[in-house]
Order: C-alpha cells, then structure tokens, then sequence
C-alpha cells in the first residue's frame, strides 16, 4: 500500500541537487495522437476501419489487413498484467535519478499487449489491471497500469506524482484575488494541501471586500501586491518570491462585451490586451527563468504554470468580439511558453471555459460554470497533470463543434448560432 506523502523537510544545501532533465522524448509524428488523447485526460488507441483490430504501438497501416485507415478511439484500460520487473539501474539520467522503477507487461482486454509504467498498489502478477494514458515530465504520452479499484493514498506514489502537478505541500501564486473564481481557486487549493498561497491584489491601496477577506483569514493565504499592467511590480514580486513559487496560477484577466462597432476607440480592448496577454507576458518573463530554475529542485520542485483562458480563444464570439481576440492572443503565447517550459519539464495547463457565471456573463442565458466549479476543475488538472481542460457544456459543446469543422463554427456564431 501506498504511503502517505509527508510534509517535506527543509532542503540540506549540502546534498547533491538533481539534474534538470526529462525522459526520453523522441516520438514519430504518428504516436503524436496518443499524446494529444492524454494531453486531455484520455487513454485512446488506433481502431482499424475495415477489419476493427486494436493497434499498439501506433502505426501508419493496420498491423492485420495494412488498411491506412486508423482512427483514434477511447479505450476503457481494462487488462490483465502478465509480468512485471523492477529496474535498479539505468542508463537514462532521467530514471537513474528515480530508481528503483516498476515497468509491466499487460495485456489489454481489447487486443494488444503493452509495457507500462507500475502503480506502487499494483499486485504481483497475474492480476487485474487499468491502464491509462498520462504525461510525462517531457510532455510526451506513458502509459501506466493502475490497480482496478481506489487504494488508500493512490495519489501519493513517487512515480504517479511525477507524472502529475499536485497542489499538496507546494507553494502557489494566484494571481488576482479581487475575483470570484480567484477567491474559488485560493479555497480549492487550501483544501487540497497546498503549502502556501500567495494572492495577487492590484490595488492594495483599496479596502478589501468580503469575499477577499474571507480568503486572506486562510492560514496559507498571504496576499501580496501584484499589477500585471505594472512591469515593476511584477518584476518586484517575481524578486521577492519567484525562487519559492512551485505553480503560477495566472487567473487575471479584463472583459468586456460588445465587438467592433457598438463601441468607439480603442481604450477598451486595450484594457483586455493589456491584462489578458500582454499581462501574461510580463508574467511569464518575470517567474518563467525562476521555475525553470527550480524544475528539479527535491520531491517539491516548480511543476506547473496554469492560464486562464477561454473557449472564445478557438473561434471568435461576437457579442464579446474584442475579449475573444485578447484570449486568442493569449493562447498563442501560451504556446510559446509551453514549447519553451517543456525542455524543464514544466507542465504548461491551459483551461477554456465557457461563459462564467459571473458580472460580464450576466445577460447570458445558462448554463453557465460557477466559480467553484472552475476553481475544482483546476485543481484536478493540477492532479491529472493534463495540459488542456475544457470545463462546463457549453466549453465540451463549442469544442466539439470546432473540431468538426471550426469554419461552419465561425459563421454559425455569425448568426447568433
């Protein structure tokens, strides 16, 4: 049985620091798929149309009949371990850091055979299995068999954590406070453990309001003095406490309705541009260098950095025309920063939620995501360790739409569709 994660304790300045590296990375353009399955929180494999065999490794033609037509399938994981090994060296710098690793042999209920990474709880074989798809520290998709049923501290294995971006015992920074889902976010972190949060609040000079005085009461809760339409300012925190923050939440954002002619000037959707990404550039320039820094930095290292964006980002939604184009923005230097996190090992989590149930949502008609419901889904991004979260309907909906073909998309939202 897994043993519970204990608090860490203070770092020896003595011992040997481990080397920032990765696992091996390289994967063909074809395997590509399984990793943007789990990228999501899926585990999917080729299904062959014409003759329907499951393929594992991913391939080009069907190992059976060498039909090109493959597609990408959610599978259900459901397999029988039939041997397993523990590895006490290697000659990877990565897992040479990491020893002992269990690897198994595990033959799926629907076809092919696979080696995966082991659960600390999974039994001697032959025994029943779930395997799933997660990212690794490189970004690229593993597959790890789980035990079938829910074991007591599951989520604090050595090897599973180093897969995923747990909030528990690290330090955060959040940065707007002022927000209902800023103030949801800073509760959800406080009950999954985290060690210290810290809150962002552009205007300290400004009596406090309920909801940020609630939070601030918090035991981890430190509010700190942050303005990312400052250069200074964010400069200033980052100096201060850029070489402790282990994930940076970056929740602050300008919106507004309306498009191009129902407002005149620009001032507006300078206001959006200035926060939604230019504020996330600021931010990314001051805490970027420092988390890289400390991406191997003991159990406890920097892991994550975590936008939130929107799924107007995809396809430009009229009625809210200009905030649609600060989020495109946005998201483009979003993947900047991951291609740039990733040699670090960083997870970079992008999440596009429909329309908030908050002010500038209001004339809106439901479903709407609340608060909670956004601040729960970036705490479970954290713990999967996915990079791309598309919470509420009408996020899942616009997604799907967008897939299939995001021109019809385009004019449909023309029409008010």
């Amino acid at each position: 049985m897994t043993l519970p994660l204990m608090r860490p304790k203070r770092k020896n300045p003595v011992k040997r620091t481990r080397q920032m590296n990765v696992p091996p990375w390289a994967r063909g353009r074809v395997a590509m798929g399984l990793t943007a399955a789990a990228a999501e929180g899926r585990f999917e494999l080729q299904v062959c149309q014409d003759c329907g065999s499951v393929q594992y490794p991913p391939r080009e033609a069907c190992s059976h009949c060498v039909s090109p037509r493959l597609q990408w399938r959610a599978q259900s994981g459901q397999g029988q371990l039939l041997a397993l090994t523990t590895l006490h060296h290697s000659n990877d710098l990565f897992f040479r850091e990491r020893l002992p690793w269990r690897l198994g042999l595990v033959h799926l209920a629907a076809g092919p055979t696979v080696v995966a990474h082991l659960h600390g709880d999974v039994t001697a074989a032959p025994a029943r299995v779930i395997v799933g798809a997660r990212l690794d520290r490189a970004g690229r998709a593993v597959l790890i068999a789980f035990p079938p049923e829910e074991t007591p501290n599951m989520a604090d294995d050595p090897m599973l954590r180093e897969m995923s971006c747990d909030p528990r015992f690290r330090k955060v920074l959040v940065t707007d406070g002022m927000t209902a889902v800023g103030q949801a976010t800073v509760r959800a972190l406080v009950k999954a453990g985290a060690d210290i949060v810290w809150v962002g609040h552009a205007e300290p000079w400004k009596r406090h309001g309920s909801g940020l005085d609630d939070i601030t009461s918090l035991p981890p809760v430190t509010l700190v003095p942050l303005d990312l339409t400052n250069e200074r300012s964010v400069t200033e925190l980052a100096g201060e406490i850029g070489g402790k923050v282990d994930i940076v939440i970056n929740n602050a954002e300008v919106h507004r309705s309306f498009g191009i002619g129902a407002r005149r000037g620009t001032d507006v959707a300078r206001a959006e541009m200035e926060i939604n990404y230019f504020g996330l550039l600021r931010l990314a320039q001051a805490f970027g260098p420092a988390l890289k820094g400390r991406s191997a930095d003991g159990s406890l290292s920097a892991t994550a950095w975590v936008n939130l964006l929107s799924i107007y980002a995809l396809a430009n939604f009229p009625p809210h025309g200009t905030f649609s184009a600060s989020k495109a923005a946005a998201h483009s230097l979003a993947q900047c920063l991951r291609a740039e996190m990733r040699p670090a090992g960083l997870r970079v989590i992008n999440l596009f939620p429909g329309p908030i149930d908050d002010e500038w949502n209001q004339n809106l008609p439901p479903p709407k995501l609340t608060p909670d419901a956004l601040a729960h889904a970036i705490v479970k991004a954290l713990r999967d360790g996915v990079e791309d979260v598309y919470p509420g309907d009408v996020a899942q909906e616009w997604l799907a739409r967008w897939r299939d073909d995001p021109r019809v998309l385009e004019r449909e939202l023309a029409v008010g569709g």
